[in-house]
């Protein structure tokens, strides 16, 4: 089975940038559909970052151009990389795999089957 382990949270200020990663204990490429999730205390789990099996990404508008997601097939490592981090950023993240050539519809965390325990960002206000 696939597990992952999300590394590279922490703090930092307003404007300032993180690169998360997610290490993957089996073979994750383009044919896995990928992405990175968060979590806020009383909110939604809320999708940042898609990858899917034809390469293509999405990001939602609140991300979008700040965040870039990408993977290392070869070390069977995802990223995500954060610049220009805001306050309402901090969150909990978690990085998900769906399933091996299955295409994802998108960021919606139901139809992911891989979630890693989460690493912690915050951003001071």
């Amino acid at each position: 089975q696939v597990q992952l382990v999300e590394s590279g949270g922490g703090s930092v200020q307003s404007g300032g940038s993180l690169s998360l990663s997610c290490a993957t204990s089996g073979y994750i490429s383009r044919r896995y559909c990928v992405a990175w999730f968060r979590q806020a205390p009383g909110k939604e789990r809320e999708g940042v970052a898609l990858l899917n099996t034809d390469g293509t990404t999405v990001y939602p508008d609140s991300v979008k151009g700040r965040f870039t997601i990408s993977q290392d097939n070869a070390k069977n490592t995802l990223y995500l990389q954060m610049n220009s981090l805001k306050p309402e950023d901090t969150a909990m993240y978690y990085c998900a795999a769906r399933g091996p050539t299955q295409y994802c519809s998108g960021l919606t965390p139901s139809i992911f089957l891989y979630w890693g325990q989460g690493t912690q960002v915050t951003v001071s206000s």
